[in-house]
């Protein structure tokens, strides 16, 4: 048995350099997340052409799909490792992985080759889901939590349009057989700066005081606190709040926190899969496949499509920064269930105007960018929920869990809808795909509404006591 008041110590600090450090240096899978989608979307003309693997509508779809089942694959194995070893071994093991996914894409020459390399690049990315939220979670004060998860989750499109405008700068260089190979290599290349970021982040006190090393994870907090006390020149309030009590004879929680899951939480366990399946089927749907609507209904060329992009990239970023506030004052069930409904009407109204020949290329791609500024700020939303909703002990595993079944119920699924909906040649057929996109966000919203919880400003430990409690 052993008493700590490590949560209060954390949840009592100044931001300072230190929170910008982890938010930089781990919240940037985010952003390679998005470079790595959006040059897959940007670039899927020139790899489904004659300069490139020659794929149909449908074959390049289900790369795509690949790519997400290896997320899934990644995200529960990767999961549980994280859990049972650690947040620190696991980020680093899953960057490397991601990169040498997304080296060896540039390189593949035929589409079994370039499925492989996209499940092994798939696998990386949700294994760094897994291991990175969970890690920031802990790290970050309780009242600053929701928007900087927010905003972390958004920068996935800072990657974004990086990834359009890179995609476009190197087309526009080489010749086609050679420009998307190059870009998915620079990609990989640049990541590895990313490691030497990492080295600076400690491991997390919280999964340390609950797997037998409370003493450790003092230590560690200690180290915060001189760093955070260097940065502000200022010394550090008292802690506030009782002391937790903890079990220290236990080190493997994995098949405790699967219990719980399915028991205690049940209710969250719903709420974690509507959120995430809604919002994996709408994004990765409508970005795995935007370059091909494009350039089959608009005719643009495949080389200025990632241009496209960039401004929907830049209002989906926009989305989590100027709303993710009132996701810590306004509070988390008003904001989360408002977001994902104004999605679905915005999604069938958009579906309705392209069906109707209503929209050029430019007012498509303005109506989207309107429809995933609110949608950016609810799907960052579902991975702050998962999150902060379930015991320290389980959080790893479940957002792996909901990530797995989010992406299994919607992301794998859209992409491939997607694709051979837009080889049909029918705008009927693509609105088709909006409306179950629409459908599935308002029942995510529904959901929210009956089973959200209130976690505004609250510790980790108050929403969701740790396993390891004692009374």
């Amino acid at each position: 048995m052993a008493t700590t008041d490590v949560p209060a110590r954390l949840d009592r600090l100044p931001w300072s350099r230190f929170h910008t450090l982890v938010v930089v240096a781990l919240g940037i899978t985010w952003i390679l997340d998005g470079l790595e989608v959006t040059l897959v979307g940007s670039l899927s003309p020139a790899i489904s052409g004659p300069h490139g693997l020659n794929l149909s509508g449908g074959e390049f779809g289900w790369t795509a799909s690949a790519y997400l089942a290896g997320a899934v694959a990644g995200a529960l194995g990767f999961g549980w490792l994280t859990d049972r070893l650690g947040r620190k071994r696991l980020f680093t093991v899953t960057l490397l992985i991601y990169l040498a996914g997304t080296v060896t894409s540039g390189l593949a020459w035929s589409l079994w080759a370039f499925i492989l390399c996209r499940i092994v690049t798939g696998a990386g990315i949700g294994g760094e889901y897994a291991a990175v939220n969970a890690t920031i979670q802990e790290l970050i004060p309780a009242r600053r939590r929701g928007f900087t998860d927010l905003v972390i989750n958004g920068s996935f499109w800072l990657g974004a349009a990086a990834g359009g405008l890179g995609a476009d700068a190197v087309q526009a260089w080489l010749p086609p057989a050679y420009a998307w190979r190059a870009v998915f290599v620079i990609g990989g290349v640049i990541g590895l700066g990313v490691l030497f970021l990492r080295r600076f982040v400690p491991e997390s006190p919280r999964w340390m005081m609950t797997h037998g090393d409370p003493d450790g994870a003092a230590a560690v907090v200690a180290g915060i606190e001189r760093r955070v006390e260097a940065a502000t020149g200022q010394p550090l309030p008292p802690p506030e709040g009782t002391k937790l009590r903890l079990r220290t004879d236990i080190t493997a929680w994995f098949g405790p926190s699967l219990r719980t899951l399915f028991s205690t939480y049940r209710r969250r366990t719903v709420l974690g899969t509507a959120l995430m399946g809604a919002q994996a089927f709408c994004y990765n749907a409508v970005l795995f496949t935007y370059a091909l609507v494009l350039t089959r209904y608009y005719h643009v060329p495949g080389a200025r499509a990632g241009l496209y992009l960039v401004p929907f990239a830049l209002g989906n970023f926009a989305g989590p920064v100027l709303l993710g506030r009132l996701f810590d004052s306004v509070g988390r069930k008003p904001m989360i269930a408002g977001t994902y409904a104004l999605s679905a009407v915005l999604l069938a109204a958009t579906g309705a105007a392209f069906a109707a020949g209503m929209l050029t290329a430019v007012t498509l791609m303005a109506a989207w960018t309107v429809t995933f500024f609110v949608a950016s700020a609810a799907a960052s939303a579902a991975y702050l929920t998962v999150g902060e909703s379930f015991p320290l002990e389980v959080r790893a595993v479940a957002i792996a869990v909901f990530y797995a079944l989010g992406t299994g119920v919607g992301g794998i699924s859209g992409p491939a809808v997607f694709g051979t909906l837009i080889e049909g040649g029918q705008r009927s057929g693509l609105l088709y795909g909006h409306l179950a996109a629409a459908a599935l966000m308002a029942l995510a919203a529904l959901a929210e509404i009956l089973l959200g919880v209130p976690a505004e400003r609250r510790p980790l430990e108050e929403v969701a006591p740790p396993l390891s409690a004692v009374p």
